[in-house]
C-alpha cells in the first residue's frame, strides 16, 4: 500500500508566509530553551537552598545531641604525680574455701 501525499510540507504557497513560520518557529524554540535553563537554574537553586538548610539543621541536632551526651560524663580531671595507677584486666584461676 502506497500513500501519497499532495500537500506541501509548509503550508502555504506563499515564500513570505513560509519564511515568517520559520522565523516565528525558531524564535519559540529559542524562548522555550531559555525558559527552559532559566526554570532549571531557579529549581535547582531552591534545591541547594532546601538542602543546605537541612544539612545545617542535621549538623546542629547531632551538635546538642553530643552536647546533651557529655553532660552525664565526668571530665578528665588532672592527674596528681604522687598516685600511680595501673590498668589492666584479671582473671580468676582458682578460688579456695576454707572449710573451717
Amino acid at each position: 500500500m502506497n500513500y501519497s501525499q499532495n500537500r506541501p510540507q509548509i503550508p502555504t504557497g506563499n515564500p513570505l508566509a513560509n519564511a515568517l513560520v520559520i522565523v516565528v518557529g525558531i524564535v519559540l524554540i529559542g524562548l522555550s530553551l531559555v525558559l527552559g535553563v532559566v526554570a532549571f537554574i531557579a529549581i535547582g537553586s531552591v534545591v541547594l537552598v532546601m538542602a543546605s538548610i537541612v544539612g545545617i539543621r542535621v549538623w546542629w541536632l547531632q551538635r546538642r545531641l553530643r552536647k546533651a551526651a557529655g553532660k552525664g560524663e565526668r571530665k578528665a580531671q588532672p592527674r596528681d604525680a604522687s598516685v600511680e595507677i595501673i590498668e589492666g584486666e584479671y582473671r580468676i584461676i582458682s578460688r579456695e574455701t576454707d572449710d573451717r
